[in-house]
């Protein structure tokens, strides 16, 4: 009896040891692909990625700044927005294409920010940013979005796909015009934390009263995102673009430039399938990921 006993505690503890290992193999994986996806998203401001002799990782930007990939706090859904770390920013899926009303709850992805990362490419004051501004032309007219990063670009590129649709569609021109505007240097309500509107990346498309989670119950911003047109939110997704309404606290009319984001849900949204590589799904025939792959791989 007895030494069924100690063979039995001998087998949990090689499951317990094994399930660690599994968790640490995860840990890592998900890391690495999320540090490729940010140096993806930001060729030239994050120049590379280094590990402290006590593990912990960080990205390095041009400046020379160092951002901390994770804190290994245990934290709050609360905690996290209100204090997030890359690994924050990066842990929820984003879901691509269209969805069935508004998410669970505290499922935010992309609504968390990483704010010394944002001052880092898009400018760190007011006046830093205004500088970055440029005049992105929307083909009825012309809005100020920041021109680093490819963030003005990527904003004029959805627009000239969706106005010769809208031509066509009355349901995708309510909804995209008149616009409430983009750049607006501005705290969000109730927190102390600065608006994406602030750094000049976000657009807030034509306002319905259903769009925005404190406007209206549940039941009615899930039916405002259920008929929400999917050609304008394929669309700016396809260009590096989250949309508020894909947020349990939902923001309906809002497009807010975060490639990182799209990146990670382009190339590693499959976590069923068995990879041989941790960077598999990404382009990494690509000479820039290749490099992007191999600095990961000898830091990491």
């Amino acid at each position: 009896m007895r030494k069924r006993i100690i063979v039995f505690f001998i087998l949990i503890c090689m499951c317990f040891s094994i399930h660690e290992k599994v968790r640490a193999v995860d840990y890592n994986t998900t890391l690495k692909q999320d540090i490729l996806c940010l140096m993806m998203a930001y060729p030239g401001y994050i120049t590379d990625v280094e590990k402290d002799n006590g593990g912990s990782v960080y990205i390095v930007m041009k400046s020379g700044k160092k951002i901390l990939y994770d804190d290994k706090r245990e934290k709050s859904f609360e905690e996290k927005f209100q204090n997030t770390d890359l690994q924050d920013m990066m842990e929820q899926p984003y879901q691509l294409g269209t969805v069935d009303g508004a998410a669970q709850k505290n499922s935010d992805p992309g609504r968390l920010r990483v704010y010394s990362l944002l001052k880092e490419v898009y400018g760190d004051n007011k006046n830093s940013v205004e500088s970055n501004l440029e005049m992105a032309n929307l083909g009825y007219r012309r809005f100020q979005f920041n021109g680093n990063n490819g963030a003005s670009i990527s904003l004029e590129n959805a627009m000239k796909e969706l106005m010769p649709i809208s031509q066509k569609r009355g349901d995708i021109s309510k909804c995209l015009f008149p616009s409430s505007g983009t750049f607006n240097y501005r705290y969000i309500s109730g927190t102390g934390m600065l608006s994406p509107h602030s750094f000049g990346i976000a657009i807030d498309l034509a306002r319905d009263r259903r769009d925005y989670w404190k406007w209206v119950p549940r039941t009615e911003g899930s039916l405002r995102i259920k008929e929400y047109p999917r050609e304008i939110v394929e669309i700016f997704e396809k260009n590096n673009f989250v949309w508020g309404g894909k947020w349990s606290h939902f923001d309906t009319l809002h497009f807010e430039y975060r490639p990182e984001i799209i990146l990670k849900s382009r190339y590693f949204d499959d976590k069923s399938q068995n990879k041989k590589y941790w960077y598999e799904g990404a382009p990494y025939k690509d000479e820039s990921v290749k490099n992007y792959i191999g600095k990961i791989n000898e830091k990491l």
